[in-house]
């Protein structure tokens, strides 16, 4: 419901200013809606609201499945996310994006019951800058980089009582947040052939994850993306992405090693390393997205397929995830444009 009055507000309030976020919790870092942003247009801005949805009963160990003998069968999550783009000037664009799970929940074996958490992730403070921008004839070809902040705003901390008076943390996996301050760097290079309605464009994403309060450090996120977009119909997009993802494995900070070598607490040191173990991966994903843009909206669908998965230890794989969401662009104070942008 916050989610949704933020959305409201940032529409009404049109001299506000706000690109891509990513999810949090569990380690990894997809970005809502897949689409590669370069910047806007000065004075112009841009409203985006996404829903992702996310399932899978599946487990990896390496690249092959195999059968799990744990108490989880399921995770499932149902994702909103809110972004704002603004420009500032016709080479920097100020980027603010904010995300509320609506349910993260892992479900037991077997069993009706599970465990679950909702609540907002993460604020993410993103402006990228246009270092090159040409037109030659028929072809406009831009190079942008980014960097930023992804500041933690929901629990990591989150417990569930596993016996009667006995608590003890949910798994990362369904925790609202890493817990860390991560710092995000990030470059787009997009090439256009206007008459073909023809569109190249690559970018890459790399998130240097911060230490939580427990002294953890999720495993760093760097991805690389191709796309090739076309228009059709003056209206509609049709646009394919394959990403190469790869996330390292969970860390603790020198002084949380030292105490698990003296053996001062091997329980607690037994239950780290599991949790480690379990983390980091390398995928292949191939994502098509279909969009309808009419007057300054577009509506726009994503679906994620798995082509290759090596996952550390035995892990959830990705399996089935959607995305479906809206855009809207405009100008907040009247100008010439300055150069024209593909919505």
């Amino acid at each position: 419901m916050r989610l949704i009055v933020l959305a409201i507000f940032s529409l009404l309030f049109q001299s506000f200013a706000f690109s891509q976020g990513c999810c949090s919790g569990g380690g990894s870092n997809p970005i809502a809606g897949g689409t590669a942003t370069g910047v806007l247009q000065k004075y112009q801005m841009e409203v985006s609201l996404n829903y992702q949805n996310n399932t899978s009963s599946t487990f990896f160990e390496g690249t092959e499945e195999v059968s799990q003998e744990g108490i989880y069968d399921k995770l499932s999550s149902e994702y909103l996310f809110l972004r704002t783009d603004y420009g500032i000037s016709k080479k920097l664009t100020l980027s603010l994006a904010t995300g509320y799970h609506l349910n993260k929940t892992l479900s037991y074996k077997g069993q009706d019951t599970s465990a679950s958490s909702s609540g907002m992730g993460d604020i993410i403070i993103f402006p990228r800058y246009d270092i090159y921008n040409e037109t030659k004839g028929n072809i406009r070809s831009e190079i942008t980089l980014g960097i930023g902040l992804k500041i933690p705003i929901g629990s990591h901390t989150d417990t569930m009582e596993i016996r009667p008076d006995i608590w003890d943390l949910i798994p990362p996996t369904i925790q609202l947040s890493t817990g860390g301050t991560d710092l995000m760097l990030y470059s787009f290079f997009f090439r256009e052939y206007k008459k073909q309605k023809f569109r190249l464009f690559v970018n890459s994403l790399y998130i240097r994850k911060g230490y939580n309060s427990l002294d953890e450090k999720f495993g760093d996120y760097t991805s690389v993306s191709l796309f090739a977009s076309k228009t059709l119909f003056r209206k509609w997009g049709l646009t394919t992405q394959l990403k190469g993802v790869s996330i390292g494995q969970l860390q603790i900070n020198q002084a949380k090693k030292d105490k698990f070598e003296l053996d001062e607490n091997y329980f607690e040191k037994i239950t780290w390393e599991e949790k480690r173990d379990a983390t980091g991966s390398e995928k292949l994903i191939f994502i098509p997205q279909i969009s309808y843009s009419k007057n300054n909206f577009t509506f726009f669908a994503t679906s994620e397929i798995p082509l290759y998965q090596n996952l550390k230890g035995v892990q959830f794989a990705s399996e089935n995830q959607f995305t479906v969401g809206i855009n809207y662009r405009f100008l907040t104070k009247e100008c010439e444009p300055e150069f024209e942008l593909e919505k």
